[in-house]
């Protein structure tokens, strides 16, 4: 089944917390439970829960995993149990048309994340526009499991990473890396500089590790 306009609304943005909160209470999970599964501060998941601090994609991926539950499932606000795996050439889609999806603003980013209604997809697309101009406006490098694809769309872009020397990405220039190095996307031209983000995430691998983070 598709759907040409997910939910985008500040009202189901700011619900976004109020969800984790009641998905941890069913899954009987405690603050510290959910916290240390997701290898987060309990500080930190408690800011989350409250809207008191912004996710990125990372810490989102977190908490989606350790409370067992899609991150589309988690954007349309009726995340109640673990969805089952779609079946194979299912025929699904979702399109989503200019200017909607679903938003989470960052200090460092502003993500849309097309296609949210969609469960259990192997790949998560996020436009993200990007804010911080320096590595020290970004602050500390983000990681998570998988592989990703940034696509330049607008303006330049500096990929930070821990293993790799700074590399600037010009309008229409594209990378495939280790998103389990960390890295940081940074805005390195004057105006609006947007890319096209695409992250996989081996799940199992994920849940297993999450404690090391």
């Amino acid at each position: 089944m598709s759907q040409d306009t997910p939910k985008n609304t500040d009202a189901a943005v700011n619900q976004l917390g109020v969800y984790l909160r009641q998905l941890r209470k069913k899954r009987g999970m405690t603050l510290a439970e959910a916290s240390e599964k997701a290898g987060l501060p309990t500080s930190t998941l408690s800011k989350i829960e409250n809207n008191r601090v912004s996710l990125s994609f990372d810490k989102l991926l977190r908490i989606c995993q350790s409370l067992e539950v899609d991150i589309a499932e988690l954007f349309s606000g009726d995340a109640t149990v673990p969805a089952a795996p779609s079946p194979t050439a299912s025929g699904r889609r979702s399109i989503t048309r200019a200017g909607s999806g679903y938003s989470i603003e960052t200090p460092n980013y502003a993500h849309l994340y097309p296609a949210a209604d969609l469960l259990n997809k192997c790949i998560v697309p996020i436009v993200a526009e990007l804010r911080a101009r320096s590595l020290k406006q970004f602050g500390e490098l983000i990681r998570h499991p998988g592989e990703e694809y940034a696509y330049v769309l607008e303006g330049a872009v500096d990929l930070y990473t821990d293993l790799y020397a700074p590399t600037r990405l010009e309008k229409g220039d594209s990378i495939y890396f280790d998103s389990g190095m960390g890295h940081a996307y940074i805005a390195a031209a004057d105006g609006p500089c947007r890319i096209l983000s695409i992250c996989s995430a081996d799940a199992q691998h994920f849940i297993d590790n999450a404690h090391k983070a």
